[in-house]
């Protein structure tokens, strides 16, 4: 069943986007976040990452050495998630897995933000720690929000914490707690005022769900299902890939 929030972008609809005059693959940040993932799995995301033109292969930190050598001199990046999924751990965790992940090879970190601070309003302590991981990350940082578990006003100040801390992306969702709506991508275009990338992740099930999000304003789109939608826009047949995001 398509998701209401794509109503309008479904393959079967009246209304149709021209894949063809949307780059969805240079946005794809290829995930492969499953527990049980292996070296092998690895292998096969970093083969497809490059072969099909990814942004990016989004992983596990344990897995970024490895990552890093597979893509080295090759044009994906390795983003490493910290804190995921839940934000819970220690600023001094995060601090350190995120350290660890660019020692290894690490360019980019999606960096789970702890939303019982948020709810509580220890703005100055999510700052704190974004801003300390953004200084040793020296770029490339995403803050992830889970905007399904926030109110409106909760989001805004995620935002507004995230500006601050000088962060690179916000990111709608791990894709533990449900999936990214267009709608939600055009609040955050709204909040962020194009001062901010847009990286929309979670639920993205076709290529016209991911190019409804980049019209709506999402500038990169975590999904494993990237060689899927390549697949589908070029009308090749591929193995489709199972959803990890």
């Amino acid at each position: 069943m398509t998701d209401p929030s794509f109503a309008d972008y479904s393959s079967d609809d009246s209304i149709q986007i021209d894949l063809e005059q949307v780059d969805i693959a240079s946005a794809i940040e290829h995930a492969m976040l499953h527990p049980a993932a292996t070296e092998e799995h690895l292998e096969m995301w970093c083969g497809q990452a490059e072969r099909y033109g990814f942004a990016t292969v989004c992983i596990m930190p344990w897995h970024v050495q490895k990552a890093a050598t597979l893509l080295q001199g090759k044009s994906p990046q390795v983003c490493a998630v910290i804190g995921f999924p839940s934000g819970a751990t220690t600023s001094a965790a995060k601090i350190f897995e995120a350290q660890e992940a660019i020692a290894n090879g690490a360019r980019e970190l999606d960096v789970m933000i702890n939303l019982g601070q948020l709810k509580m309003g220890q703005s100055d302590t999510i700052y704190r720690e974004l801003g300390e991981i953004c200084e040793a990350a020296e770029g490339g940082v995403k803050a992830i929000l889970e905007m399904n578990l926030l109110d409106p006003d909760e989001i805004q100040l995620a935002v507004e914490i995230a500006l601050d801390a000088g962060v690179s992306f916000l990111k709608t969702h791990t894709g533990w707690q449900g999936g990214v709506t267009v709608d939600q991508v055009r609040m955050l275009k709204e909040l962020g005022r194009d001062r901010i990338g847009i990286k929309a992740a979670g639920g993205i099930h076709n290529p016209y769900e991911a190019a409804a999000l980049l019209l709506a304003g999402a500038t990169r789109l975590g999904t494993s299902r990237g060689p899927d939608f390549v697949a589908r826009r070029s009308q090749i047949t591929l193995e489709p890939a199972e959803e990890q995001t």
